[in-house]
Protein backbone atom coordinates (compact mmCIF):
# COMPACT_ATOMS: atom_id res chain seq x y z
CA UNK A 1 0.00 0.00 0.00
CA UNK A 2 1.26 3.49 -0.85
CA UNK A 3 3.07 5.38 1.91
CA UNK A 4 1.98 9.04 2.06
CA UNK A 5 4.33 10.15 4.84
CA UNK A 6 5.68 13.65 4.26
CA UNK A 7 7.72 16.39 5.93
CA UNK A 8 6.98 20.09 6.13
CA UNK A 9 9.30 22.64 7.76
CA UNK A 10 11.16 19.68 9.26
CA UNK A 11 7.97 18.36 10.89
CA UNK A 12 6.93 14.76 10.08
CA UNK A 13 3.41 14.46 8.66
CA UNK A 14 1.37 11.32 8.03
CA UNK A 15 0.40 12.62 4.57
CA UNK A 16 0.78 15.82 2.49
CA UNK A 17 -2.71 17.27 3.15
CA UNK A 18 -2.77 20.46 5.26
CA UNK A 19 -6.06 22.24 5.93
CA UNK A 20 -5.41 25.93 5.31
CA UNK A 21 -6.48 28.83 7.52
CA UNK A 22 -10.23 29.49 7.24
CA UNK A 23 -13.39 29.73 9.31
CA UNK A 24 -13.50 25.92 9.52
CA UNK A 25 -10.25 25.95 11.49
CA UNK A 26 -11.77 28.42 13.96
CA UNK A 27 -14.39 26.08 15.46
CA UNK A 28 -13.67 23.03 17.53
CA UNK A 29 -16.30 20.79 15.94
CA UNK A 30 -14.99 21.37 12.40
CA UNK A 31 -11.39 21.11 13.60
CA UNK A 32 -12.13 17.65 14.96
CA UNK A 33 -13.91 16.66 11.74
CA UNK A 34 -10.91 17.82 9.70
CA UNK A 35 -8.60 15.75 11.87
CA UNK A 36 -10.89 12.70 11.80
CA UNK A 37 -11.14 12.91 7.99
CA UNK A 38 -7.40 12.42 7.67
CA UNK A 39 -5.71 15.85 7.40
CA UNK A 40 -2.07 15.66 8.45
CA UNK A 41 -2.00 19.20 9.87
CA UNK A 42 -3.98 22.42 9.87
CA UNK A 43 -3.49 26.16 10.02
CA UNK A 44 -5.73 27.96 12.50
CA UNK A 45 -7.65 30.96 11.16
CA UNK A 46 -5.44 34.06 10.91
CA UNK A 47 -5.09 36.80 13.47
CA UNK A 48 -5.06 40.15 11.60
CA UNK A 49 -3.33 43.33 12.70
CA UNK A 50 -6.56 45.21 12.00
CA UNK A 51 -8.21 43.10 14.70
CA UNK A 52 -5.48 43.95 17.18
CA UNK A 53 -5.45 47.68 16.43
CA UNK A 54 -9.21 48.14 15.97
CA UNK A 55 -10.16 46.30 19.12
CA UNK A 56 -7.58 48.22 21.13
CA UNK A 57 -8.91 51.49 19.69
CA UNK A 58 -12.51 50.57 20.55
CA UNK A 59 -11.55 49.76 24.12
CA UNK A 60 -9.68 53.06 24.48
CA UNK A 61 -12.72 54.95 23.21
CA UNK A 62 -15.01 53.13 25.63
CA UNK A 63 -12.70 53.74 28.59
CA UNK A 64 -12.29 57.45 27.88
CA UNK A 65 -15.78 58.40 26.69
CA UNK A 66 -16.74 59.75 30.15
CA UNK A 67 -13.40 61.32 31.03
CA UNK A 68 -13.55 64.83 32.48
CA UNK A 69 -17.34 64.90 32.66
CA UNK A 70 -17.03 65.27 36.42
CA UNK A 71 -14.01 65.57 38.65
CA UNK A 72 -15.20 62.74 40.85
CA UNK A 73 -15.45 60.21 38.02
CA UNK A 74 -12.18 61.04 36.33
CA UNK A 75 -10.08 57.85 35.79
CA UNK A 76 -13.06 55.70 36.73
CA UNK A 77 -11.72 52.68 34.80
CA UNK A 78 -8.49 50.89 35.72
CA UNK A 79 -5.65 50.57 33.18
CA UNK A 80 -6.60 47.37 31.31
CA UNK A 81 -5.87 45.87 27.90
CA UNK A 82 -8.33 44.58 25.34
CA UNK A 83 -8.93 40.82 25.51
CA UNK A 84 -9.97 40.22 21.88
CA UNK A 85 -6.62 39.17 20.38
CA UNK A 86 -5.76 37.41 23.63
CA UNK A 87 -8.95 35.39 23.23
CA UNK A 88 -7.69 34.36 19.79
CA UNK A 89 -4.50 33.07 21.40
CA UNK A 90 -6.55 31.18 23.98
CA UNK A 91 -8.51 29.59 21.14
CA UNK A 92 -5.32 28.54 19.34
CA UNK A 93 -4.02 26.98 22.56
CA UNK A 94 -7.24 25.01 23.01
CA UNK A 95 -7.13 23.79 19.41
CA UNK A 96 -3.57 22.57 19.93
CA UNK A 97 -4.50 20.77 23.14
CA UNK A 98 -7.56 19.12 21.56
CA UNK A 99 -5.79 17.61 18.53
CA UNK A 100 -3.01 15.12 17.90
CA UNK A 101 -1.81 16.53 14.56
CA UNK A 102 0.55 19.49 14.04
CA UNK A 103 -1.15 22.87 14.41
CA UNK A 104 0.18 26.06 12.82
CA UNK A 105 -0.67 29.58 13.92
CA UNK A 106 -1.30 32.26 11.30
CA UNK A 107 -0.53 35.98 11.45
CA UNK A 108 -1.50 38.66 8.97
CA UNK A 109 0.11 41.93 10.08
CA UNK A 110 1.56 45.13 8.63
CA UNK A 111 4.09 46.67 11.03
CA UNK A 112 7.34 44.79 11.79
CA UNK A 113 6.96 45.38 15.52
CA UNK A 114 3.46 43.88 15.49
CA UNK A 115 4.65 40.82 13.58
CA UNK A 116 7.37 40.14 16.16
CA UNK A 117 5.26 40.84 19.25
CA UNK A 118 2.41 38.57 18.23
CA UNK A 119 4.67 35.88 16.81
CA UNK A 120 6.09 35.48 20.31
CA UNK A 121 2.61 35.31 21.80
CA UNK A 122 1.53 32.79 19.19
CA UNK A 123 4.56 30.61 19.93
CA UNK A 124 3.57 30.57 23.59
CA UNK A 125 0.30 28.81 22.72
CA UNK A 126 2.29 25.67 21.84
CA UNK A 127 1.77 25.70 18.06
CA UNK A 128 4.17 23.61 16.01
CA UNK A 129 4.94 26.38 13.54
CA UNK A 130 3.94 29.83 12.39
CA UNK A 131 2.59 31.04 9.04
CA UNK A 132 3.14 34.71 8.12
CA UNK A 133 0.81 36.10 5.46
CA UNK A 134 2.71 38.68 3.42
CA UNK A 135 0.26 40.71 1.36
CA UNK A 136 0.84 44.40 0.60
CA UNK A 137 -1.80 46.38 -1.30
CA UNK A 138 0.02 48.98 -3.45
CA UNK A 139 -2.16 52.07 -2.90
CA UNK A 140 0.73 54.54 -2.52
CA UNK A 141 2.23 55.67 -5.84
CA UNK A 142 5.47 56.74 -4.15
CA UNK A 143 6.35 53.31 -2.71
CA UNK A 144 8.58 51.06 -4.77
CA UNK A 145 8.46 47.28 -4.98
CA UNK A 146 11.93 47.14 -3.41
CA UNK A 147 10.72 49.16 -0.42
CA UNK A 148 7.76 46.86 0.18
CA UNK A 149 9.90 43.74 -0.13
CA UNK A 150 12.51 45.18 2.24
CA UNK A 151 9.82 45.82 4.86
CA UNK A 152 8.70 42.20 4.58
CA UNK A 153 12.26 40.95 4.92
CA UNK A 154 12.75 43.17 7.98
CA UNK A 155 9.55 41.84 9.56
CA UNK A 156 10.75 38.32 8.86
CA UNK A 157 14.14 39.06 10.41
CA UNK A 158 12.52 40.39 13.59
CA UNK A 159 10.20 37.40 13.89
CA UNK A 160 13.06 34.94 13.35
CA UNK A 161 15.04 36.65 16.11
CA UNK A 162 12.18 36.25 18.58
CA UNK A 163 10.81 32.73 18.03
CA UNK A 164 12.29 29.24 17.95
CA UNK A 165 9.49 27.41 16.12
CA UNK A 166 9.73 27.07 12.32
CA UNK A 167 8.33 29.99 10.33
CA UNK A 168 6.64 29.79 6.94
CA UNK A 169 5.47 32.57 4.63
CA UNK A 170 2.28 32.57 2.61
CA UNK A 171 3.01 34.74 -0.39
CA UNK A 172 1.09 36.86 -2.85
CA UNK A 173 1.49 35.83 -6.51
CA UNK A 174 2.08 39.46 -7.52
CA UNK A 175 5.80 39.93 -6.95
CA UNK A 176 7.62 41.12 -10.06
CA UNK A 177 10.27 38.45 -9.46
CA UNK A 178 8.88 35.77 -7.14
CA UNK A 179 12.01 33.60 -7.39
CA UNK A 180 14.20 36.48 -6.20
CA UNK A 181 12.15 37.32 -3.09
CA UNK A 182 11.69 33.63 -2.28
CA UNK A 183 15.45 33.11 -2.52
CA UNK A 184 16.07 36.03 -0.15
CA UNK A 185 13.53 34.72 2.33
CA UNK A 186 15.01 31.24 2.09
CA UNK A 187 18.43 32.66 2.99
CA UNK A 188 16.80 34.48 5.91
CA UNK A 189 15.74 31.13 7.36
CA UNK A 190 12.15 30.65 6.18
CA UNK A 191 11.26 27.00 6.73
CA UNK A 192 8.27 26.83 4.39
CA UNK A 193 6.80 28.66 1.40
CA UNK A 194 3.04 28.53 0.83
CA UNK A 195 2.41 29.26 -2.86
CA UNK A 196 0.10 31.17 -3.18
CA UNK A 197 -2.37 33.12 -1.06
CA UNK A 198 -5.88 33.46 -2.46
CA UNK A 199 -6.42 37.19 -2.32
CA UNK A 200 -9.74 39.00 -2.07
CA UNK A 201 -10.51 41.85 -4.46
CA UNK A 202 -13.24 44.54 -4.41
CA UNK A 203 -16.74 43.85 -5.67
CA UNK A 204 -19.68 46.24 -5.96
CA UNK A 205 -23.42 45.89 -5.60
CA UNK A 206 -24.47 47.93 -8.63
CA UNK A 207 -28.04 48.50 -7.36
CA UNK A 208 -27.08 49.76 -3.91
CA UNK A 209 -23.83 51.23 -5.30
CA UNK A 210 -21.91 49.95 -2.33
CA UNK A 211 -19.05 47.57 -1.73
CA UNK A 212 -19.81 43.92 -1.10
CA UNK A 213 -17.76 40.98 0.11
CA UNK A 214 -18.66 37.74 -1.65
CA UNK A 215 -17.25 34.38 -0.62
CA UNK A 216 -14.37 33.85 -3.05
CA UNK A 217 -13.82 30.12 -3.58
CA UNK A 218 -11.19 28.74 -5.95
CA UNK A 219 -11.58 26.24 -8.78
CA UNK A 220 -9.28 23.42 -9.83
CA UNK A 221 -7.74 25.56 -12.58
CA UNK A 222 -6.32 27.93 -9.95
CA UNK A 223 -3.63 25.47 -8.82
CA UNK A 224 -1.61 25.93 -12.01
CA UNK A 225 0.42 28.89 -10.73
CA UNK A 226 1.43 26.92 -7.64
CA UNK A 227 2.33 24.03 -9.94
CA UNK A 228 4.58 26.26 -12.07
CA UNK A 229 6.53 27.67 -9.14
CA UNK A 230 6.73 24.35 -7.29
CA UNK A 231 8.39 23.00 -10.43
CA UNK A 232 10.77 25.94 -10.70
CA UNK A 233 11.74 25.79 -7.02
CA UNK A 234 12.09 22.03 -6.55
CA UNK A 235 15.55 21.20 -5.27
CA UNK A 236 16.60 24.86 -5.11
CA UNK A 237 15.59 25.79 -1.54
CA UNK A 238 16.41 24.87 2.03
CA UNK A 239 12.77 25.45 2.98
CA UNK A 240 9.75 23.33 2.10
CA UNK A 241 7.32 24.14 -0.70
CA UNK A 242 3.60 23.98 0.05
CA UNK A 243 1.28 24.33 -2.96
CA UNK A 244 -1.92 26.25 -2.24
CA UNK A 245 -5.00 27.63 -4.01
CA UNK A 246 -7.12 25.51 -6.33
CA UNK A 247 -6.36 22.02 -5.06
CA UNK A 248 -9.76 20.34 -5.05
CA UNK A 249 -9.12 16.73 -6.08
CA UNK A 250 -6.56 14.00 -5.81
CA UNK A 251 -5.55 14.72 -9.41
CA UNK A 252 -4.81 18.37 -8.53
CA UNK A 253 -2.71 17.20 -5.59
CA UNK A 254 -0.78 14.68 -7.68
CA UNK A 255 0.03 17.38 -10.23
CA UNK A 256 1.64 19.73 -7.69
CA UNK A 257 3.54 16.81 -6.12
CA UNK A 258 4.87 15.80 -9.54
CA UNK A 259 6.03 19.39 -9.99
CA UNK A 260 7.93 19.21 -6.71
CA UNK A 261 5.72 20.43 -3.86
CA UNK A 262 6.45 18.82 -0.49
CA UNK A 263 2.87 19.21 0.73
CA UNK A 264 -0.28 21.10 -0.22
CA UNK A 265 -2.94 23.21 1.48
CA UNK A 266 -6.63 23.12 0.65
CA UNK A 267 -9.56 25.25 1.78
CA UNK A 268 -12.18 25.85 -0.92
CA UNK A 269 -12.76 22.15 -1.55
CA UNK A 270 -13.70 21.74 2.11
CA UNK A 271 -16.57 24.18 1.53
CA UNK A 272 -17.57 22.90 -1.91
CA UNK A 273 -17.34 19.17 -1.15
CA UNK A 274 -17.49 18.95 2.66
CA UNK A 275 -14.72 17.90 5.01
CA UNK A 276 -15.03 14.26 3.98
CA UNK A 277 -13.34 15.20 0.69
CA UNK A 278 -10.01 14.95 2.56
CA UNK A 279 -10.29 11.16 2.75
CA UNK A 280 -11.32 11.02 -0.92
CA UNK A 281 -8.30 13.07 -2.03
CA UNK A 282 -5.91 10.90 -0.03
CA UNK A 283 -7.50 7.73 -1.36
CA UNK A 284 -7.18 9.02 -4.92
CA UNK A 285 -3.48 9.69 -4.39
CA UNK A 286 -2.96 6.22 -2.92
CA UNK A 287 -4.81 4.52 -5.78
CA UNK A 288 -2.80 6.40 -8.39
CA UNK A 289 0.47 5.53 -6.65
CA UNK A 290 -0.48 1.84 -6.43
CA UNK A 291 -1.40 1.81 -10.11
CA UNK A 292 1.88 3.48 -11.05
CA UNK A 293 3.99 1.34 -8.74
CA UNK A 294 5.15 4.18 -6.47
CA UNK A 295 5.75 3.10 -2.89
CA UNK A 296 6.32 6.60 -1.46
CA UNK A 297 5.84 10.22 -2.43
CA UNK A 298 9.59 10.64 -2.89
CA UNK A 299 9.44 8.12 -5.73
CA UNK A 300 7.71 10.68 -7.96
CA UNK A 301 7.93 14.07 -6.21
CA UNK A 302 9.57 16.55 -8.59
CA UNK A 303 9.57 14.08 -11.49
CA UNK A 304 8.14 16.83 -13.71
CA UNK A 305 10.05 19.76 -12.18
CA UNK A 306 11.87 22.14 -14.50
CA UNK A 307 15.10 20.18 -14.06
CA UNK A 308 13.62 16.76 -14.74
CA UNK A 309 10.69 17.14 -17.12
CA UNK A 310 11.28 15.78 -20.63
CA UNK A 311 9.16 18.63 -22.01
CA UNK A 312 11.46 21.64 -21.66
CA UNK A 313 8.75 24.04 -22.90
CA UNK A 314 6.54 23.44 -19.87
CA UNK A 315 7.86 26.23 -17.64
CA UNK A 316 8.95 28.75 -20.26
CA UNK A 317 7.44 31.56 -22.32
CA UNK A 318 7.72 29.31 -25.36
CA UNK A 319 4.79 27.29 -24.00
CA UNK A 320 2.55 30.34 -24.52
CA UNK A 321 4.01 31.02 -27.95
CA UNK A 322 3.53 27.39 -28.93
CA UNK A 323 -0.17 27.56 -28.02
CA UNK A 324 -0.67 30.76 -30.01
CA UNK A 325 1.04 29.36 -33.11
CA UNK A 326 -1.09 26.22 -32.94
CA UNK A 327 -4.32 27.76 -31.73
CA UNK A 328 -6.43 25.49 -33.90
CA UNK A 329 -5.21 22.52 -31.85
CA UNK A 330 -6.54 24.04 -28.64
CA UNK A 331 -9.63 26.08 -29.53
CA UNK A 332 -12.67 24.67 -31.26
CA UNK A 333 -13.63 26.53 -34.42
CA UNK A 334 -16.95 28.40 -34.28
CA UNK A 335 -19.83 26.91 -36.27
CA UNK A 336 -20.22 28.17 -39.85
Amino acid sequence: MANLQSRYMGIPLKNPFIAGACSMTAHMDSIKRIEDSGAAAMVIQSLFEEQIQLQSLRLEEELTMSDNLDAEIQDLFPDVQHGGPEEHLMWVRKAKEATSIPIFGSLNCINPATWAEWAVKMEQTGVDGLELNFFAIPVDFSRSAAEIEQEQLEALRQVKEKVKIPVSVKLSPFYTSPLDIISKMDKAGVAGFVLFNRLFHPSFNIEKETGQYPFNLSTSNDHRMALRFAGLLHGKLNGSVCASNGIHTGEDAIEVLLAGADVFQAVSTLYRNRVTVIASILKEIESWMDRKGYASLDDFRGKLSVEKTPDKWTYRRAQYVKMLLKADDYVARPPV
